[in-house]
């Protein structure tokens, strides 16, 4: 069977599934159950200094979609609320009886030296594996200077980072928020300031809801409500194009990643991998299904890895990174068409409604023998895949690449492009 080992900036687990920093990893008993059921590694709930914060009730909320429960998640929770020497405690007491599995703890404090210069040490005593800074929350905590206050700044992250490496042999991941309009620039601060990976995407900040009785956004709390982090799969493509955006960038230098947004399967898991990811975390899938579906996941993964002769993680890792290119590198002279068979469709007509209505025109609804007939009117199909992504039976429109006898030729080499032709004039 392929070889589900991770190393990733040095820290090693059994496989590459580790349950984020959240609700799943905030006490022993919860971890101790995670690595029953076989988890590779858990990111510890955020740390804070002592007093601890307060938690509200309620706290999460949730989009719920065309009969898929939590397909985005929202919460409103804040950092651990229990003291932080009984989670240093357990950390130690955990990572002693789980050796083989990679302990990360996540962290946050106020933004000042001497706040990272105490609590990094106490951490470290504890035999952790590594830790994760925290710049990505964005409700609450942020509020106070921390979080994604921080993360929205690259010379915060920067200056940080510098200082935990300092105070710190462990390897330090930092952690990014996706609420910022370029995920490089908080990417690279943290690879200048000697970040050993980064961790990737935190929530979005959101409201998932709003009440109409009440008139406040959900999850409620006497009445009002607050923006909050957005998780679960609706995430998962910002995820990968922010993952796969610093994966491609020269000035990241390779630098590993720990992808996180709405992995709740291997095939999520196998994709982060592909665009260069590390570890994967996950938090939704968990929080919704319980802890054993990473037995489905390190199956599923190991399965696949077999089918495609990949022995390790590495086989494929970063794979998908050199397909990843800017638009104006995609060629313009290829061509795709429509193709529909007949033995699987089901005569429904929305391939032929969807392109009517929204697209070219390129498909004809027609009766045959009586009975409803639909075929791609060829000469006016672009390519455009609406009909194949609208079709309700898995392979019944597939796109067919057009041999065309043109060359490649992408649009910074287009004679139509406007600085071609201003160069030309």
């Amino acid at each position: 069977m392929a070889d589900l080992r991770c190393n990733i900036a040095g820290v090693q687990s059994p496989n590459p599934f580790w349950l984020a920093s959240a609700p799943p990893t905030d006490k022993e008993y919860n971890v101790v159950r995670a690595f029953k059921a076989g988890w590779g590694g858990v990111v510890w709930k955020t740390l804070g200094e002592d007093p601890p914060v307060v938690n509200v009730s309620s706290r999460y909320g949730a989009v719920n979609y065309n009969g898929t429960r939590m397909a985005g998640f929202n919460n409103i929770e804040l950092i651990t609320d229990r003291p932080l020497d009984v989670n240093l405690r357990e950390i130690k007491q955990v990572k002693r009886d789980w050796p083989d599995r990679a302990m990360v703890v996540s962290l946050m404090v106020p933004c000042e030296e001497e706040s990272w210069k105490r609590i990094l040490p106490l951490v470290e005593d504890t035999g952790a594996d590594a830790v994760e800074l925290n710049f990505g929350c964005p409700h609450g905590m942020s509020e106070r200077g921390m979080g994604s206050a921080v993360g929205q700044v690259p010379e915060y992250i920067e200056m940080v980072t510098r200082w935990c490496k300092k105070y710190t042999r462990m390897p330090v991941f930092v952690k990014l928020t996706p609420n910022i309009t370029n995920i490089l620039h908080p990417a690279r601060a943290a690879k200048a300031g000697g970040a050993d990976a980064v961790s990737l995407i935190n929530t979005i900040n959101s409201i998932v809801t709003v009440d109409l009785d009440a008139m406040a956004p959900t999850p409620i709390v006497g009445g009002k409500g607050a923006h909050g982090g957005y998780c679960g799969p609706a995430v998962k493509p910002i995820a990968l194009n922010m993952v796969a955006e610093i994966a491609r960038d020269p000035e990241c230098g390779g630098i590993p990643i720990s992808g996180i947004g709405g992995v709740s399967n291997w095939r999520d898991a196998a994709e982060f991998i592909s665009l260069g990811s590390g570890s994967v975390q996950v938090c939704t899938a968990a929080m919704h299904y319980g802890f054993k579906i990473v037995e489905d996941m390190a199956d599923g993964l190991s399965n696949w890895m077999d089918s495609k002769g990949y022995k390790n993680l590495d086989d494929f890792r970063g794979a998908a990174v050199p397909n990843v290119v800017n638009w104006n590198q995609l060629d313009m002279n290829y061509e795709c068409v429509a193709e529909i068979n007949q033995d699987l469709c089901i005569k429904c007509g929305l391939c032929h409604v969807a392109c009517e209505d929204t697209s070219h025109q390129a498909i004809f609804a027609k009766r045959v023998d009586g009975k409803r007939h639909y075929e791609v009117n060829v000469p006016e199909c672009v390519g455009c895949n609406l009909c194949m992504l609208a079709c309700p039976v898995d392979d019944c429109i597939t796109m067919v690449e057009v041999d065309n006898g043109k060359p490649y030729m992408n649009w910074l080499q287009d004679p139509r492009n406007p600085a071609n032709i201003k160069a030309a004039e």
